[in-house]
C-alpha cells in the first residue's frame, strides 16, 4: 500500500521549512522533536498550528517538519507557511480559507544589507562638528 503524503515548503526571513502531511491523529513533529519541546513559547506553537485550526484538520493529519535557518520566530512563520501550502495540496477547497487568513502569502520582509560608510544598514558613525 502506497503511503499518501502531501508536501509543502514554507519560508520566512532566512528559515526554510519542509512539511509533510500524513493521514493520522494530529501529532506534530519538528526536527524529530515534539512541537511542545521544540518551541518554548506558546505563541510560537499557536502560530505554527494556525492553518490546521482554521481549516479544522488538526486531528486529521500527522505533520512531520524539517526546518533550518533563522531564529525561532522565523522558523514558526516558515512552518505555518509550509503547513498551509501542504493543506492546499491535500484539498484545494481549503484555499479560500487560508488565503483570507493570509497564510499563503510569503512574508517577504528580510534584513536590509549593510552599506559602505555606515555601521549597519542605516546607522551612521557618530558625527562631531569639531
Amino acid at each position: 500500500m502506497a503511503l499518501v503524503q502531501f508536501m509543502g515548503t514554507g519560508r520566512r526571513k532566512t528559515s526554510i521549512a519542509r512539511v509533510r502531511l500524513i493521514p493520522g491523529n494530529g501529532k506534530i513533529t519538528i526536527n524529530n522533536r515534539d512541537i511542545d519541546e521544540y518551541f518554548d513559547y506558546e505563541t510560537l506553537r499557536v502560530i505554527a498550528r494556525e492553518p490546521l485550526e482554521i481549516t479544522e484538520t488538526a486531528d486529521k493529519y500527522d505533520v512531520i517538519i524539517k526546518v533550518e535557518g533563522g531564529g525561532f520566530t522565523g522558523q514558526a512563520g516558515a512552518v505555518r507557511h509550509g503547513i498551509a501550502r501542504a493543506l492546499i495540496e491535500s484539498d484545494g477547497e481549503l484555499r479560500p480559507l487560508l488565503k483570507k487568513a493570509g497564510h499563503l502569502t510569503r512574508d517577504s520582509r528580510m534584513k536590509e544589507r549593510k552599506k559602505y560608510g555606515l555601521k549597519k544598514a542605516r546607522k551612521s558613525p557618530q558625527f562631531s562638528k569639531r
